[in-house]
This record gives C-alpha cells, sequence and structure tokens, in this order.
C-alpha cells in the first residue's frame, strides 16, 4: 500500500496526540474516500446535466411530462418479461 505524508498545524498535531488510541491513518483514508465519492457524484450530475442539454428542450419537456404511475406499470411489465425469459433458460 503506498503511503503519503500530510502535513497539519501543530496545534492539531497535539489536540490528535491526546487521543493516541485513534488510527489516524484510517481516519484520513475515511475523509479522503468519502471526498472522492462526493467529487465522483458531483461529475455524474455534472454528465447528467450535459446529457439533458444535448438532448434539447423537447426532451426535457417530454420527460417531465411523463405520467409516473405508466412510467412503473411498464418497467413492471418489462421485469416480469425478464423474469419468465431467464426463468426458462435450461442449464445444460
Amino acid at each position: 500500500m503506498p503511503n503519503i505524508t500530510l502535513s497539519i498545524p501543530e496545534d492539531i498535531y497535539k489536540k490528535m496526540k491526546k487521543y493516541r488510541e485513534v488510527k489516524w491513518s484510517e481516519v484520513v483514508r475515511k475523509a479522503i474516500l468519502d471526498y472522492i465519492k462526493r467529487l465522483e457524484e458531483s461529475e455524474i450530475e455534472k454528465n447528467t446535466k450535459e446529457i439533458l442539454e444535448e438532448l434539447g428542450q423537447d426532451f426535457k419537456k417530454s420527460l417531465s411530462e411523463l405520467n409516473v404511475e405508466n412510467v412503473v406499470e411498464g418497467y413492471e411489465k418489462m421485469r416480469d418479461a425478464e423474469w419468465k425469459r431467464f426463468s426458462t433458460i435450461r442449464v445444460s
């Protein structure tokens, strides 16, 4: 596993020393992972917005006019059809 060097102010270092039982490397590792996750989520949101812009106003309008009940019904029909298809496949 690669190592990194982290610089922190002296006052924070002194406070950390009070809590020797804490695995500070694990705290930092989790903080970095959380931050990366937020960055990736914001990239996904940004990409979704860009895609919607590329599709144009007509698509946005038709998307906003979708009836949720019809969408759920269509999804359930598709799911049931897929289940039937997979459940009839024979394994040799």
